[in-house]
């Protein structure tokens, strides 16, 4: 492949995966390399090498999240407007006043907490799939378990969680035809789920419960309540974040397991590699494809003049297979150690949910190792068309059927 070769930007070009080889000629040839857009969108600044990610991410003043937003596309100013009001979108100082106001319900004591709850979900979750000796992963399994923990954080009713999947399907999903595609229909789903929001916010008023709607609504930042907009940003990203990624990873690690395995035995003879298989899992799929950043001045990275106002865009899956930190890092290893990946991002914008999502991920792999330990793929895997996520839309599977609820 030769860099005139290489497009990030198509959506297609992330259909049959990853692609991996234009980041592996990118790191070598031109690990900060100039990346056109179609239309009227400004071309960006690709960074694919694990210490300039790092160092970007560590960097908030000079590379910042505010200034045009964590997208690739150039937003229209009043859509701007808006995106700067979610967390994501925000520097210090502000990030770290509007970060602290929920940081408080991801800590590892609360998360742990929630173990109980978590492998109950998993076995029901499991147990309504047994008998059937197939399914599909994706909708069946992988979801259920990160939309049912965050409802309950968040404050939706479990019987709603699947109108919070097909929002975020259809917020993340822009990209891909099949999921009512384009900006606008994204739009259309903040839209509902800012109505929503406002439902829930209602019904908290008057009774309150111990659960992030009921917090919000009584937080402040710097002696101020939250406005509507703050409020409604808040809850979508809680909302969105905190399925989305843990879904895929999900979906993702498991495919990783049926593809290797060699690797997935290991984990059946000696469960208590899991943990180390979780963070491979993580440095493996990377959820989250990348993030951009907007300069707010003159700079360099590598010696390439970077201007003030250009944008910088961050990949983690390169960064999660480059050569200079990782051993054979084309290689599954589920006892890797160390594992540096940087899936949740590092520095200011660290994923907030990072312990929640381990704890979910660990959680249902211990089951469906201890339930499923032969499940393989019934049929094609359909991924979701998209340079910022990778997903996963459709992943039959079949596996021995069960009557019988495992003990334990």
């Amino acid at each position: 492949m030769e860099l005139a070769d290489i497009d990030l930007v198509n959506p297609d070009n992330w259909v049959p995966g990853v692609p991996h080889e234009a980041f592996k000629v990118l790191r070598k040839h031109a690990p900060v390399f100039w990346q056109e857009m179609p239309g009227d969108d400004a071309g960006f600044w690709a960074i694919t090498k694990y210490e300039d990610v790092v160092a970007i991410s560590k960097d908030p003043l000079t590379f910042s999240s505010f200034k045009g937003g964590t997208i690739l596309r150039d937003l229209p100013e009043e859509d701007l407007k808006n995106t700067q009001t979610i967390m994501l979108n925000m520097d210090p100082p502000q990030h770290s006043k509007y970060r602290k106001l929920v940081s408080q319900g991801f800590t590892p004591r609360m998360t742990a907490a929630l173990e109980p709850r978590a492998r109950a979900a998993t076995t029901e979750i499991l147990d309504k799939v047994m008998a059937q000796g197939q399914c599909d992963f994706v909708r069946e399994i992988a979801a259920e378990l990160p939309l049912i923990v965050i409802a309950e954080l968040v404050g939706v009713p479990l019987e709603d969680r699947h109108k919070v999947f097909e929002w975020s399907n259809r917020l993340i999903g822009f990209d891909d035809p099949e999921i009512e595609g384009g900006a606008e229909k994204g739009k259309m789903a903040a839209m509902e789920m800012w109505l929503y929001a406002h439902e829930l916010a209602d019904k908290r008023k008057d009774a309150p419960r111990d659960d992030f709607v009921s917090l919000l609504l009584n937080s402040a930042v710097d002696g101020e309540k939250l406005t509507q907009m703050e409020f409604d940003s808040f809850f979508l990203l809680l909302a969105v974040a905190g399925n989305e990624t843990t879904r895929n990873l999900i979906s993702g690690g498991m495919l990783a397991l049926i593809e290797n395995p060699a690797e997935r035995q290991k984990l059946l003879d000696n469960p208590a590699l899991l943990p180390t298989a979780v963070e491979e899992m993580l440095r493996w799929v990377s959820p989250v494809s990348q993030f951009r950043r907007t300069t707010t001045r003159d700079t360099e990275i590598r010696g390439q003049k970077i201007r003030e106002g250009d944008k910088v865009v961050i990949y983690y899956q390169s960064a999660n297979r480059d050569e200079d930190i990782f051993t054979d890092p084309y290689k599954f290893d589920v006892a890797r150690s160390p594992n540096n990946h940087i899936a949740f991002g590092i520095g200011e914008h660290f994923c907030l949910g990072a312990n929640l999502a381990r704890l979910e991920i660990r959680v249902m792999f211990e089951e469906i190792l201890r339930r499923m330990p032969d499940i393989e793929l019934a049929g094609p895997v359909r991924r979701l068309r998209s340079n910022f996520i990778n997903g996963v839309k459709e992943m039959p599977v079949k596996f021995t059927p069960s009557r019988v609820r495992a003990a334990g």
